[in-house]
């Protein structure tokens, strides 16, 4: 099953994935997408690993998020990876031709040949004003459109406000 978790920044959706993920009874596989430019990001990465389980495995993989995926799959395991819209930025900054867009596609086509639960976590970037500058332009509208293409392949999807889930697709869980 994949799970798409959307919201705002401090929404709850990384709470919400983490319980569910704690629910699960599964093996959790924690994927972390950021990376550490600065002491602040260095205090939010610490922040959230101080709050996770220490039994849950943890994999950093700020690019190349399908080939990780397929080396850590297994039956009976959950993995959830925290953030996307991180991953996207990363992809965006990296200066290899057509790679944001490589990348992108080849996360849709393994996403559902895993045997792991996935639990994916996102920030909704389409709510807000159209930016100003060229790149958060590009962020959001790339940002969105891998948001929809996830949900197409999503059995649930849920968007969480004020650390209330709303489920958009799926059974209320």
């Amino acid at each position: 099953m994949i799970q798409l978790i959307l919201g705002g920044a401090r929404s709850g959706k990384s709470r919400l994935a983490e319980q569910k993920a704690k629910d699960s009874g599964l093996s959790v596989t924690y994927v972390a997408t950021a990376q550490a430019y600065d002491d602040e990001m260095r205090e939010r990465i610490q922040h959230h690993q101080a709050d996770r389980p220490t039994d849950w495995g943890l994999v950093e993989e700020p690019l190349y998020l399908a080939d990780r995926l397929v080396q850590i799959d297994q039956a009976n395991q959950l993995i959830l990876v925290d953030c996307m819209t991180l991953w996207m930025s990363n992809l965006l900054l990296n200066e290899q031709k057509d790679f944001q867009s490589q990348q992108c596609q080849k996360l849709l086509e393994v996403l559902p040949t895993l045997k792991s639960e996935i639990i994916l976590v996102s920030n909704e970037t389409g709510l807000g004003v159209v930016p100003m500058g060229q790149l958060s332009r590009k962020f959001v509208d790339e940002s969105g459109r891998l948001h929809q293409q996830l949900g197409q392949i999503a059995d649930h999807v849920v968007f969480c406000v004020a650390g209330f889930p709303i489920v958009l697709k799926g059974e209320s869980k």
